[in-house]
């Protein structure tokens, strides 16, 4: 990384004090002119502090600091001229706006303005007046113009044009710019005040890797000089920001690792039993487990093993098999004569779990229950009883699971599946659920969803990683094509010729609208459509809306080969293993993102048939919608697709973090910056083994009191 300007560090005994009172910030409302309605709008963009204004860092920046001659305007660039007012006039026919035309020694130029007010009308109406315009400039009619640009009078103390470019940035509803850059200039004033924005990284930290100070990487990024790269400044990429990102993805590795430190300090009940239960189950498995499900076997038995909490993540793409991992867990927990839990985000995937593990350990003796909302009155009661008893082993459910009212005798193990769709808080209540005697439960997080390397080792930071990479012998690599809709009949001959030959197909009906009724409703018409159309195929309907019974029964009889057809929403999206389905049509599949068609995708292949994943779409498609498919026709590893997802979505979205407000970064991109990662994870090593008065200070100033997956 570039070095600008490494500032000397202040005296050990001011920094120490500094960094104390940094924990003490200086409320926005400090800086003159803020009073409570000006606040109020700040707020609504996190700008609670004077320290919080400072790292409100532009979107982007204009180059104010030249004045264009007309003839060298180019369309479609932002530019500044000044230039004489030589008429005005506002249009009496059709839509009425305001053309002003200017004209300086090199040509002429026309503002046009479709909203106006009389002050405006009157200073652009003014001929002969000198007029400092900038805007971006288009190619109209008769020239050259510029529509709604800013524009002043020229007076004999008019200020020169600045010498510097002109932030641009975030804002919201009544935050006009002018007053976001005054209050970046007040609260640049006061940068001189060693406490308010205190050097947090050791000097020998900075010179190691050519950072420049905080104080002047934050002036530079609100006031960069005029000679300063705006493709730099705006890439992300300029020196200033990239300190800025190092320290940020630095305090999120520190917070990871603190949490970390806090979990590991609880007692967890060591789940070490003599292994004949789960010899038992294995030797009942119609397969052998792979070798990476062996691997990752072993990594979960020697966490459990221990008398701290296990924190695991356990990654597999659809279909390696981490079901059976989860299982074999599980009996560790009951070997012992403790209790396992296993939380899932949908009702169908908690089914198809409880059913499962029902299949796989009844025989063995094993009581295994399925606790969702909608259980109710005396069964809900007797099961609630029976698990705050011991009698039950495993219980398996949705968000129910961490309800107030749900007791477990002594839970030893929380399995979390798909654990991007659940917020940090339910998460952490189904762990405090576990706490006996002071003990915590160990913690398994499972997902189908590929992440890459780089997120990984920033979001989940605070878990230790197991992955699957290896599918069981005998899954067949899935043949994807996309087609557009108008091609809709030759997809229904291919489905009834499928069925003919004896397969299974799905057609799913993707969320078209922000309403699980329209899904729904969509589904139940594309049902009607089918069946019209394919009177000699049995065809069923699953979707959200339908009672648990309804859908239980649909699922079993397709499973069954029952049904030829299943017309189904997303929610099949995860956890139903039909083998002898090997076609699957997905509707409007230019609306899903990568992981989601993946996770569809991988309902088929799963017997010893080639299989086959039509995806139609309504074109035209959007740039990014046909990369997506284009992704899915060429590649089926799973991991290869969250890499590719992380480039086409970003990390907030791969992450599903987007709703659940996690991994909220202010300046740092996990994409543009992971060449960052390792030097921040190095940094961490350090300032926890050498400057531990640093981390508390940096995780406030970065993070604050957010909550984070694991705090206790």
């Amino acid at each position: 990384m570039e070095q600008q300007g490494v500032q000397a560090d202040i005296g050990p005994a001011r920094l120490k004090a500094a960094r104390a009172l940094a924990t003490e910030p200086v409320p926005i409302t400090a800086l003159p002119g803020v009073g409570p309605r000006l606040a109020e709008r700040l707020h609504r963009l996190g700008i609670h502090s004077v320290e919080d204004a400072l790292l409100h860092l532009p979107l982007r920046y204009q180059d104010r600091s030249r004045i264009t001659p007309i003839s060298q305007l180019v369309s479609g660039a932002e530019a500044q001229i000044e230039a004489d007012v030589i008429g005005s006039e506002v249009t009496a026919h059709g839509r009425r706006f305001l053309l002003c035309r200017l004209h300086d020694a090199t040509g002429g130029l026309t503002l046009r303005f479709f909203h106006f007010n009389p002050t405006q009308q009157q200073l652009l109406g003014q001929t002969g007046a000198r007029l400092r315009c900038f805007g971006e400039v288009r190619q109209g009619y008769s020239g050259l113009e510029m529509i709604h640009p800013e524009c002043r009078r020229l007076e004999p103390n008019t200020p020169p044009v600045a010498d510097q470019l002109t932030p641009i940035y975030p804002s919201t509803a009544g935050l006009q710019q002018f007053t976001l850059r005054g209050l970046a200039e007040q609260a640049l004033l006061r940068l001189k005040e060693p406490t308010l924005l205190p050097e947090l990284l050791p000097s020998a930290l900075r010179l190691q890797l050519q950072l420049m100070s905080i104080t002047d990487a934050v002036r530079v990024l609100h006031q960069p000089p005029s000679q300063a790269s705006l493709a730099e400044l705006e890439s992300g990429h300029h020196p200033a920001r990239r300190r800025l990102a190092f320290e940020e993805m630095l305090a999120h590795q520190l917070s990871l690792r603190r949490l970390r430190e806090r979990i590991r300090r609880h007692d967890a009940p060591p789940l070490a039993g003599d292994g004949g239960l789960i010899q038992r189950f294995l030797e009942r498995l119609p397969f052998t487990l792979t070798a990476a499900q062996q691997r990752v076997v072993r990594e979960i038995n020697a966490d459990l093993a221990q008398p701290r909490p296990m924190l695991r993540l356990l990654q597999g793409d659809v279909g390696s098999g981490k079901t059976v991992v989860a299982a074999i867990a599980a009996l560790r927990a009951v070997e012992t004569g403790a209790q396992a839990a296993l939380m899932a985000p949908t009702e169908l995937l908690a089914e198809q779990h409880y059913h499962n593990f029902q299949n796989w350990l009844g025989e063995l003796g094993i009581v295994v229950a399925w606790l969702t909302g909608r259980l109710t009155g005396r069964a809900r009661r007797m099961l609630l009883e029976r698990l705050a008893l011991g009698e039950i082993h495993i219980t398996v459910g949705t968000h129910a699971l961490f309800q107030e009212s749900v007791a477990f005798a002594e839970l030893a193990l929380a399995i979390i599946d798909e654990q991007h769709r659940f917020g940090v808080h339910q998460r952490l209540a189904l762990s405090q659920k576990g706490q006996q005697s002071g003990r915590r439960p160990h913690q398994l997080i499972m997902t189908a969803t590929p992440i890459p390397r780089t997120l990984a080792m920033s979001a989940y930071a605070d878990l230790d990683t197991s992955v699957i990479d290896e599918l069981p012998p005998g899954r067949q690599p899935i043949r994807t094509v996309a087609a557009p809709d108008s091609r809709r009949e030759d997809v229904i001959s291919r489905i009834r010729q499928a069925c003919r030959n004896g397969r299974q197909a799905y057609w799913v009906c993707p969320l078209i609208e922000e309403s699980e009724a329209l899904q729904c409703q969509a589904a139940s018409v594309t049902a009607e459509r089918l069946a019209a159309l394919l009177p000699e195929l049995r065809i069923g309907l699953v979707h959200g809306r339908l009672l648990s019974a309804s859908k239980e029964t649909t699922m079993a009889a397709f499973k069954a080969g029952e049904l030829d057809l299943l017309v189904a929403t997303t929610v099949i999206e995860v956890g139903v293993d039909v083998p002898n389905a090997s076609l699957m049509i997905v509707e409007n599949a230019e609306r899903l993102g990568l992981a989601q068609l993946h996770q569809l995708r991988g309902r088929i292949g799963r017997g010893n048939t080639e299989s086959s994943c039509v995806l139609l779409y309504r074109p035209p498609l959007s740039p990014t919608a046909h990369a997506r498919l284009g992704v899915l026709r060429e590649c089926n590893d799973g991991f290869e697709i969250a890499r590719r997802d992380l480039e086409l979505r970003g990390p907030g979205e791969v992450l599903g973090t987007r709703q659940t407000g996690e991994q909220d970064l202010r300046v740092a991109d996990l994409l543009r910056d992971q060449d960052l990662l390792n030097a921040a994870r190095y940094a961490a090593d350090q300032l926890l083994r050498d400057y531990p008065d640093c981390v508390e200070p940096l995780i406030r100033r970065w993070i604050g009191a957010d909550v984070r997956y694991g705090e206790v």
